[in-house]
């Protein structure tokens, strides 16, 4: 399974990219979220899933994790292929997806291109239950920009034995007081201050 490639953008689509890992390209499928996010870089980090099927082997890759993540819950649902998972990740950002589902919103999943009543009702249904439990409250009320930074610094302080919804307070304050352009390290020495 290839989980991510680090490599030279060579060529980039709304739909697909090329990226030149040592020499070899791997031509990988992205939505228009993942499109925006990679910017005008030369190299990029690109968070992968494979799909294997009996005529082809398709990359699909996504500018962050989360995105994967969220592509990974859409197609676990019954109906639901890589490429309207892609179709849905294109149209509405994880945020925005998470948001309608745990809300019950059938009206913004109908939105999108190729989705009808009956897809929009199994997602919520299928997916309330495990968006509800992976991001619980604390999607609601803490860390809502989903910062990279603020993510790494969540992770070293969990990892130095904090307890999580402490640490997620106190982020938010950290974050608002000063700001979600910290560097991760500052961000970790002012939560230290809190905790």
């Amino acid at each position: 399974m290839i989980t991510h490639l680090d490599g030279k953008l060579v060529e980039k689509t709304p739909t697909d990219i090329v990226v030149d890992c040592n020499g070899v390209g791997y031509s990988v499928s992205i939505s228009l979220n993942t499109y925006s996010l990679l910017g005008n870089s030369e190299r990029c980090k690109i968070y992968t899933h494979q799909v294997i099927r009996e005529d082809a082997h398709v990359l699909f890759g996504f500018a962050d994790k989360e995105e994967r993540t969220v592509f990974r819950l859409l197609i676990s649902v019954s109906g639901v292929g890589p490429n309207t998972a892609r179709m849905i990740l294109s149209s509405m950002s994880p945020n925005e997806l998470r948001t309608a589902i745990l809300e019950g919103n059938v009206a913004a999943l109908k939105a999108v291109k190729g989705i009808g009543g009956k897809s929009a009702e199994r997602i919520i249904v299928d997916l309330k239950d495990k968006i509800g439990k992976e991001s619980g409250a604390e999607t609601q009320n803490s860390l809502q920009s989903y910062n990279r930074n603020s993510e790494e610094a969540l992770s070293a302080l969990t990892a130095l034995g904090f307890n999580k919804s402490s640490i997620q307070n106190v982020l938010k304050k950290v974050v608002e007081k000063e700001g979600s352009n910290l560097p991760v390290e500052e961000m970790i020495k002012l939560a230290l201050k809190y905790l």
